[in-house]
């Protein structure tokens, strides 16, 4: 059963919204051990008092903000929350935009909304909008002591609150190295790009997620099993020498290559369809809460 991760409500103007917030990753069930390699014994995280040298339970730490060298202030969980008690109870939507603006490089990390008592009406009432309007809106919330930024959208029958990045937290493309992008100076031809467009749409399908697999962790948890197996599994598997990579031809013929794949993929095609892989605020007044 999935546990929430606070209790709060969506605003927006004057409406307020009682929901619920879920994580909506899964836990990842691939987990690996930090080993010894001398005697294969666990390698443990020990939290100890830098004075003493003694090892500090958990139970026993609190959070401190150093403002002066060795000089801290201790904040405790109520601490972070009187701090601005609203923010941390309340999804505030700032403003609507078009779901289509949003770069994708901003999208983060993906929670589930679900509505809080007596808040289903207003809940659904927030999800048919922004689907019938495509919009998304784009909110404020606290998470574990930090604020984020976040995209509320609909997601079947449900909102999903999707964390944004800051745009500071954004690589500046100018600082990287990219000399020449037009196609002119690159020498693509009309019928490179004909025939890649070709490709393209041959290549063409229905989005399916349920179609794409994580095959490296699937042939990670092979080889664990191959290696019990066969009596290894404390073997630690030494790097073979590099070899020298074949060196390609200095000129590439991209458009024997375009056509290869464009061959190729309409084999596939034939066979099977599906076998391939891959602001300004609202003003502060008295909230109105809808109720079922």
């Amino acid at each position: 059963m999935a546990r929430e991760i606070w209790k709060g409500a969506i605003s927006f103007g004057l409406v307020h919204i009682p929901v619920n917030l879920y994580s909506g990753e899964k836990p990842n069930e691939l987990k690996f051990s930090m080993l010894d390699r001398r005697n294969m014994a666990a390698v443990g995280y020990k939290r100890f008092n830098k004075e003493t040298g003694k090892e500090v339970a958990w139970e026993e730490i609190v959070k401190g903000y150093e403002y002066e060298k060795d000089q801290y202030v201790v904040l405790s969980d109520e601490d972070f929350r009187r701090a601005n008690v609203k923010a941390t109870q309340t999804v505030d939507i700032l403003a609507f935009v078009q779901a289509s603006e949003i770069d994708p490089i901003y999208f983060e990390k993906p929670y589930y909304l679900t509505p809080g008592k007596s808040g289903e009406k207003g809940y659904a009432l927030l999800r048919e909008v922004l689907r019938q309007t495509g919009k998304v809106g784009i909110a404020t919330l606290v998470i574990h002591t930090r604020q984020h930024v976040a995209a509320i959208m609909p997601h079947g029958e449900l909102l999903l609150l999707e964390l944004l990045r800051f745009a500071s937290e954004i690589r500046d493309t100018e600082e990287l190295d990219l000399s020449e992008t037009s196609l002119s100076a690159l020498g693509v031809s009309k019928k490179e790009l004909a025939m890649a467009e070709q490709l393209v749409e041959g290549m063409t399908d229905k989005w399916n997620p349920e179609d794409y697999r994580d095959d490296y962790r699937n042939d990670l948890l092979a080889l664990v099993k191959k290696k019990i197996k066969a009596g290894q599994s404390l073997t630690i598997t030494e790097p073979e020498p590099e070899q020298e990579p074949a060196r390609p031809d200095n000129v590439i013929d991209l458009m024997k290559l375009l056509k290869r794949s464009v061959e190729e993929t309409g084999k596939i095609a034939t066979k099977s369809p599906t076998a391939r892989k891959p602001v300004p605020k609202a003003p502060r007044a008295k909230k109105i809460t809808l109720r079922s």
